[in-house]
């Protein structure tokens, strides 16, 4: 029950409940349940050249002839790559930096894969680097960092959009949301 309740989102209760429902479960379910986790951790790695989860090497967006190799999506961890292709709106390559800048954890340059987004970009002729790191001290500070890194290489940079959740109410959004809907408004119409 202990390992159960480390899984993220699964409190001590709701360990108890599916440790409980395993034990109810017929022995075909148990076995196949962990039979699953096991093939999870074996089969599942990252991509050798953008860093998301992946079965096959490389993955199946960097091996998509279709895919725009000229725009290139910068994000934190490989969750954020699946976050964005179920939008169905960017057709380009992804970089993961496997985390963010954080000195007070002991996160710099070196613990993440900033070189090799620097080298992706030298040798392949990126055009475009969208930096989509999260909305956090962390997540600007990296963007801010890897905007100094790509300056000198004439590369467009551009920052997702950050701003109020579609169908919110401005007066429950926080100052700094508000704030930064404004910076980065859109004109629309002539």
């Amino acid at each position: 029950m202990a390992r159960l309740s480390r899984l993220p989102g699964i409190g001590k209760k709701s360990a108890l409940r599916i440790a409980y429902y395993i034990l109810r479960a017929d022995e075909s379910y148990a076995a196949g349940l962990s039979a699953a986790v096991a093939r999870l951790r074996s089969g599942v790695r990252n991509c050798p050249d953008c860093g998301n989860y992946t079965e096959e090497t490389p993955c199946s967006i960097c091996r998509d002839p279709a895919r725009d190799a000229g725009l290139l999506c910068v994000v934190e961890q490989p969750q954020d790559v699946a976050a964005l292709e179920a939008t169905g709106e960017f057709s380009g390559l992804y970089h993961v930096l496997m985390g963010a800048l954080s000195p007070l954890d002991g996160v710099g340059p070196r613990e993440l894969t900033i070189g090799k987004l620097m080298e992706r970009v030298r040798i392949h002729g990126v055009r475009e680097v969208i930096l989509a790191t999260n909305p956090t001290v962390e997540g600007d500070t990296t963007a801010l960092y890897i905007i100094k890194l790509l300056e000198p290489m004439g590369v467009k940079v551009s920052r997702l959009a950050l701003g109020l959740p579609v169908g919110g109410d401005l007066e429950y959004a926080d100052r700094l949301t508000l704030a930064r809907s404004l910076r980065g408004r859109t004109v629309v119409g002539g």
